[in-house]
């Protein structure tokens, strides 16, 4: 019986010092025999570059996990709520705008993105695409109506336009607190195959500065392009969405990816600071294609797009492709600077706020009627010049939290410019760098309490031995 009684209580301490390892921050989680285990979402959990992470398969999108689901409706009076930081799901119809509200204060700037997504069986148009525009409850524009088409490539990709309600405005009727609408519809609906289009929604509210700044653009500004970036790769993943887009730093990255599939990243830029990148695709033998008849050329056969940290296009650029290897380039934008909102170019009104510029990367179905089904190699080059300066002093917290902070914001948290490549959260709170110290204390917590608990085990078993 002590013998029983021994070997009871020796299980009862494994099972205690396991439970214990499973409980700590990071522990794979341990299942009962036969039991299935659950692994992490990929949109949720924080991945390192060595490690696969979400990138999508062909033409999917990976939406927000846990967003929740809003209706568009073909009124304004029965529009439903959106709320500055939270990322809604909806979904788009073929024909018809569709509206959401917003109730805004009186001093605070809104952006809405809205994120359109085409089935990947469905043929498009190069200017068929999505429209956004925030409106006054008159039905008026606070902005400009932001277009996104499909492009030269016709190939069903994940489209993102924008709209706001900016402060200070020249427009009166948008100045003050009330009812607003975020309108959203379908471009070119006479071609377009009917059918609804997926749609993510990512309403961001910008606080107003502690004082007032500058009241116009920047007068210049270095455009020079500089070199990018030289020396070997890093092996990536890219993430399936802006959510769960893969965090790069400064340097050279290599990825694969195939016909039909858009692939996310981000970089963060700080006040100051301009952000810079290449892209180049692989020969069609080199990527390991096969299957097409590689004799075709393919325009716009990738693009690439830079967006801002509310997901607002700054610029882009498109591919043809004919199976050798080709590059292109983003071209030059300004440092990051409040007054940039002020200017009439995209390409500089974009660069507004500091935080994660999102890289995305489409390659056309297309590409593989021609060359094959891939995947092909992909590089990006990746330069951010200058040291990062303060910001212009908001006198409140941006909606998601730590938005426009480089390194924060969803980035993980960074020291100097060490970002956690390829974390795969994408909520407003620092997830990359706070989630490997709670995985790397766990680990310290739960090893050192096995190693308390065996030495106790080995002293109660000698002193039994020793009939104490």
């Amino acid at each position: 019986m002590g013998r029983r009684r021994g070997a009871w209580w020796r299980v009862a301490v494994v099972g205690a010092v396991l439970g214990a390892v499973a409980g700590a921050p990071g522990a794979p989680v341990l299942a009962a025999p036969g039991a299935p285990v659950q692994s992490p979402s990929p949109s949720s959990s924080v991945s390192l570059s060595s490690s696969p992470s979400s990138s999508a398969t062909a033409s999917s999108y990976a939406f927000v996990a846990g967003a929740p689901p809003v209706t568009g409706t073909v009124s304004t009076g029965a529009a439903e709520l959106l709320e500055p930081g939270t990322t809604y799901r909806s979904s788009l119809p073929s024909e018809g705008k569709v509206y959401y509200r917003l109730d805004l204060d009186g001093t605070s700037t809104v952006y809405v993105a809205a994120t359109a997504v085409p089935p990947a069986d469905v043929p498009v148009a190069a200017t068929e695409g999505v429209r956004v525009t925030v409106q006054d409850a008159d039905g008026r524009a606070c902005s400009a109506p932001d277009t996104a088409t499909i492009g030269a490539g016709r190939s069903p990709r994940p489209l993102t336009a924008w709209g706001a309600r900016a402060l200070p405005s020249k427009r009166s009727l948008c100045r003050g607190a009330g009812t607003y609408y975020v309108a959203v519809e379908r471009v070119l609906r006479t071609e377009s195959v009917p059918g609804d289009w997926d749609l993510e929604l990512a309403p961001v509210l910008e606080p107003r500065l502690r004082q007032a700044g500058p009241s116009s653009a920047p007068e210049s500004w270095d455009s020079a392009t500089p070199s990018p970036p030289v020396g070997g790769a890093v092996q990536v993943r890219g993430g399936g969405g802006f959510g769960s887009a893969t965090a790069l730093e400064q340097g050279v990255w290599r990825d694969d990816v195939r016909p039909g599939q858009t692939l996310f990243y981000r970089v963060p830029v700080g006040w100051g600071q301009q952000v810079y990148a290449t892209a180049e695709l692989g020969s069609a033998s080199a990527g390991g294609a096969s299957g097409g008849s590689g004799n075709g050329l393919v325009p716009g056969a990738v693009n690439l797009a830079l967006y801002n940290p509310v997901r607002g296009l700054v610029d882009d650029t498109s591919i043809s492709y004919s199976g050798s290897r080709r590059s292109g380039a983003l071209a030059a934008v300004p440092p990051v600077g409040y007054d940039n909102r002020y200017a009439v170019s995209g390409r500089v009104s974009g660069m507004r706020f500091a935080g994660a510029y999102y890289l995305v990367v489409h390659l056309a179905a297309r590409v593989g009627e021609e060359f094959g089904d891939g995947p092909f190699g992909l590089t990006l080059r990746v330069r951010v010049k200058g040291e990062a300066g303060g910001g212009p002093g908001y006198a409140g917290e941006s909606e998601p939290a730590g938005l426009f902070q480089a390194g924060l914001g969803g980035l993980g948290s960074s020291s100097g410019d060490g970002v956690v490549a390829g974390a795969g959260d994408g909520g407003a709170s620092g997830g990359g760098g706070a989630g490997m110290k709670a995985v790397a204390f766990g680990g310290i917590g739960a090893g050192t309490l096995v190693l308390v608990v065996l030495g106790v085990w080995v002293v109660v078993g000698r002193r039994r031995a020793a009939g104490v």
